[in-house]
């Protein structure tokens, strides 16, 4: 009989737990207001976190997601990372959301995400302090997208990539367009060339960043998000050095604030943010200049690589992007490199990356927190609650889009198709670089489809959630061509 105790001890633990979570759970669910959108708070302490975070193929909005969205609507309450929330697969009620920034909403990130991004991340601040950080983005970003050195540097960056390619039959497409992304924004940002140890050091960085971004944040010597914590704070100490660096050589040289032509940096973002010191500390430069880089290297990639996934699926769409850019390159001299006015002409290449962002969920949700008791269509969003706009939620909408599953960049030749998603965000936080990654892919594309023929290889991932598939490298079976 003795042996039997520790049985009935378990059993009995186990059914005075159940209990009190039963308890907290029905104390919980008293205490909500009323009004609010239907849905299932889940079991306490998670509430439905794990099926919400369970990776899904990324052209699609995943079953946790259907499975609400069909049982109680497009808005639906739920309990999500430690806070009650509501979810919007709502279009018309995520740009509500977004538009409010500030008046009825506020970004809310978790704790966690604080101690990989740091304090002054373009994602974490708020208020006067985001709306200065974002506008010192928008300006330089502004002025460098059509600048005739940027564009040169980027053809130029796009080709030396491309030609490496020539004698491999086989590429890891998506390490090759990180480093490409990259190295774009270090040229713009700090003036460093890819071909300079620096550049690759950095690239390790980000990428030990990344895993850790998307890993469970338990910050333990030797876990993904603890070394992610580390690659910050080599990529901050990086830039801190480069500032100090150039500080000396202006000192030594008696410029004070001057600015000389023949210094490395004179006239890219780090030096003319270093003119505005009496605006921004240094602290704040920093962590916008890491930023910048962070959002141009693993967002840009992504595109760039769902573009060239999609494309091979797509041989209509395959031919009349090449059409457009054969057309582009007959208009130009032997060697030509292309120019602004050429990127204009790119209507249909313009097409293609829109409808890659759409069908390709580079974002999926934001965060963000109802600063006060908001109603819309009925329903109460309380103060306090978190609220989940899933921005990638109206891309795959049957009302919103015709064959919402099909790649047809043609769609985007209806100019009303652009007002039913917001693949870029909204509102006071819409993605500053949006456009400068436009212009780099375009570019990419121009020499890549005239010159290669490439397919998936048969055995890679077919299109699971972007960090799983990326990261087998998106392997392309490559065949050059001979020339334009």
């Amino acid at each position: 009989m003795v042996v039997f105790w520790p049985i009935l001890l378990a059993l009995w633990l186990g059914g005075v737990l159940g209990l009190a979570f039963l308890l907290l759970q029905h104390l919980f669910a008293k205490r909500e207001p009323p009004n609010l959108p239907p849905g299932n708070m889940g079991w306490f302490p998670f509430g439905e976190t794990i099926a919400f975070l369970k990776p899904h193929k990324s052209n699609c909005t995943g079953s946790f997601l259907q499975e609400h969205c069909s049982r109680y609507g497009k808005i639906f309450k739920s309990h999500l990372l430690g806070s009650p929330t509501i979810v919007s697969c709502d279009h018309e009620f995520n740009m509500f959301v977004l538009q409010n920034e500030e008046k009825l909403f506020q970004a809310s990130y978790p704790k966690a995400m604080l101690g990989i991004l740091g304090k002054y991340n373009l994602l974490m601040v708020s208020g006067d302090l985001h709306k200065k950080l974002r506008s010192f983005a928008v300006s330089f970003i502004g002025t460098s997208k059509s600048s005739p050195e940027f564009l040169h540097f980027v053809e130029k960056l796009s080709l030396s990539m491309i030609g490496s390619w020539r004698n491999s039959k086989q590429v890891s497409f998506y390490k090759e367009a990180k480093a490409f992304a990259l190295n774009t924004m270090m040229k713009q940002l700090l003036s460093i060339k890819p071909d300079e140890p620096l550049a690759s050091k950095m690239l390790q960085n980000f990428e030990t960043f990344m895993r850790g971004f998307v890993s469970l944040p338990v910050n333990i010597p030797g876990t993904g998000y603890a070394n992610a914590v580390k690659a910050r704070a080599r990529l901050t100490s990086t830039v801190e050095e480069i500032i100090q660096e150039r500080e000396k050589r202006k000192v030594s040289q008696g410029q004070g604030q001057g600015v000389n032509v023949d210094d490395k940096g004179a006239g890219d973002f780090l030096d003319v943010i270093l003119s505005k010191q009496c605006l921004l500390n240094r602290d704040e430069i920093v962590s916008l200049v890491v930023d910048l880089m962070l959002g141009g290297y693993e967002t840009t990639a992504t595109l760039m690589s769902l573009i060239v996934y999609f494309l091979p699926h797509s041989p209509n769409a395959l031919q009349k992007l090449k059409e457009e850019h054969r057309g582009i390159r007959k208009s130009k001299e032997a060697g030509e490199p292309l120019n602004w006015d050429d990127y204009k002409k790119m209507e249909f290449t313009s097409h293609v990356i829109s409808e890659a962002s759409r069908c390709g969920n580079v974002v999926k949700f934001v965060h963000r927190k109802a600063l006060q008791d908001v109603q819309f269509k009925g329903f109460l969003i309380p103060a306090g609650w978190k609220v989940f706009p899933i921005i990638s939620a109206p891309n795959f909408d049957a009302t919103l889009h015709e064959n919402p599953f099909e790649f047809n960049p043609w769609r985007w030749f209806d100019e009303t198709t652009s007002k039913k998603l917001a693949p870029f965000g909204g509102g006071p936080r819409l993605c500053p670089g949006a456009e400068l990654a436009k212009v780099e892919i375009a570019y990419f594309l121009h020499h890549f489809v005239l010159n290669y023929r490439w397919k998936i290889k048969a055995d890679d991932c077919p299109l699971a959630h972007p960090y799983v598939l990326f990261r087998r490298g998106l392997q392309l079976e490559m065949t050059a061509l001979h020339g334009y």
